[in-house]
């Protein structure tokens, strides 16, 4: 699997959540080598508070595969998915998340996160969805600046 590929996917999602005044956040979901959903932030987009990358690309995967089961999936976001989005990939059985910047790089850039780690998150809940982050990290992490300096930028 080229995780750099689907990353970069990840990656143009979150641009064009930049683009239409959404959070910098991105993600896709892939089963068998092949992309089931791509989406981004819509908080402001949906006025829903939990209408981030995760949240909006597991509904849209639930649709495309008519199922909730996503075993055989992988999701990749640009940032390190927060508590709510991480009980969301577990729930949707998802076998792996790969992620770029961390939750700490997040609150560096000013947003509000909870600061508990996907990885103690899933131990301490027992989760058997594996976890691997910092990849395309600086990548990953350049787009909290790009969202900076867009004027249309709305912090939650």
């Amino acid at each position: 699997m080229n995780h750099d590929h689907w990353m970069s996917l990840a990656i143009e999602q979150a641009r064009r959540a930049i683009s239409l005044g959404q959070s910098p956040f991105g993600s896709v979901i892939v089963r068998d080598g092949q992309l089931v959903a791509a989406n981004h932030n819509e908080v402001w987009l949906r006025g829903d508070p939990t209408a981030h990358a995760e949240v909006t690309n597991i509904r849209a995967a639930a649709a495309a595969l008519k199922s909730i089961d996503f075993s055989g999936c992988v999701l990749y976001s640009t940032c390190e998915p927060c508590p709510m989005c991480a009980s969301a990939i577990h729930w949707a059985k998802l076998d792996a998340v790969y992620y770029g910047a961390s939750i700490a790089d997040a609150a560096d850039a000013g947003f509000t996160e909870l600061r508990m780690p996907i990885e103690r998150l899933y131990e301490v809940g027992g989760s058997r969805t594996r976890v691997q982050g910092g990849l395309m990290r600086q990548e990953c992490t350049a787009l909290f600046q790009e969202w900076l300096t867009n004027d249309q930028r709305r912090p939650y």
